[in-house]
């Protein structure tokens, strides 16, 4: 009787234990997307204020 009451406990703690781990994989997994994702929109910025720099460098240069 004790050695299924505790095959049992062990089982449900196991379950639980790879429930937990499930959900940790799937949080790191979309916190990587969301890192590649900010990085994505971090280099578009970073293309758009040079594009806007050079813009306005050359007009400097016009205008002299």
């Amino acid at each position: 009787m004790k050695t299924l009451l505790v095959i049992a406990a062990v089982a449900a703690l196991a379950g639980c234990g790879l429930d937990t781990a499930t959900s940790a994989a799937t949080a790191g997994s979309i916190k990587k997307t969301e890192l590649q994702e900010g990085q994505k929109t971090m280099q578009r910025a970073q293309e758009k204020i040079d594009a806007a720099t050079q813009q306005m460098q050359q007009r400097a240069g016009s205008t002299d």
